[in-house]
């Protein structure tokens, strides 16, 4: 047992789920820490994983993707893909990342919901960091993950009782019917 975390001890394993407000406040809060995270996708020969650059709005994600990059092919077959964000860790009582699932969609230029996405999507940023005008506005295809469900592990919350791992649906339905664990 760790004399700092005695929380942390094996024997602790509370199942006690989050209120959804809770929930969706802390999942929002992960993905406010870092700008970077990993694309999971389906390919012609499994699957692919890559590091990318995200922002979010709410649970949304917007993502400014390669347009023939091996990802975005493989989304173009099979919409299906998870995203996953952890942040720097310094043991146990800090780890704490999300895994979000559904069906990424690309929005093409000059749509409303591109639009919208390019004011979440920082491109500035991104722009200045490759030595494009930081004013140009990209013209590609932008990807929105809007996540049907999401599973937050958070070993900090078992110091109050709650389980590390806990489950989101957009259904809220549906969340009723899965256990959060460990």
């Amino acid at each position: 047992m760790s004399a700092a975390h005695p929380w942390l001890d094996l024997a602790n394993r509370p199942t006690e789920a989050l209120p959804r407000e809770a929930l969706e406040e802390r999942i929002e809060r992960v993905l406010t820490l870092t700008n970077l995270g990993y694309m999971a996708t389906i390919g012609k020969n499994g699957p692919i994983c890559s590091p990318v650059e995200f922002y979010s709005e709410d649970l949304d994600i917007y993502i400014y993707p390669q347009p023939h990059s091996p990802k975005i092919k493989a989304l173009r077959r099979d919409p299906r893909m998870s995203f996953s964000v952890a942040n720097t860790m310094a043991g146990w009582a800090s780890a704490m990342g999300v895994q979000l699932f559904g069906d990424g969609e690309l929005l093409e230029p000059g749509t409303p919901d591109w639009e919208h996405g390019m004011t979440v999507f920082k491109y500035p940023a991104s722009n200045w960091e490759v030595g494009r005008p930081i004013d140009a506005v990209p013209e590609g295809e932008l990807l929105r993950l809007r996540p049907t469900r999401i599973t937050l592990t958070e070993h900090f919350l078992r110091r109050s009782g709650y389980a590390a791992r806990q489950f989101w649906e957009r259904d809220p339905d549906a969340a009723v019917a899965r256990t959060a664990t460990v």
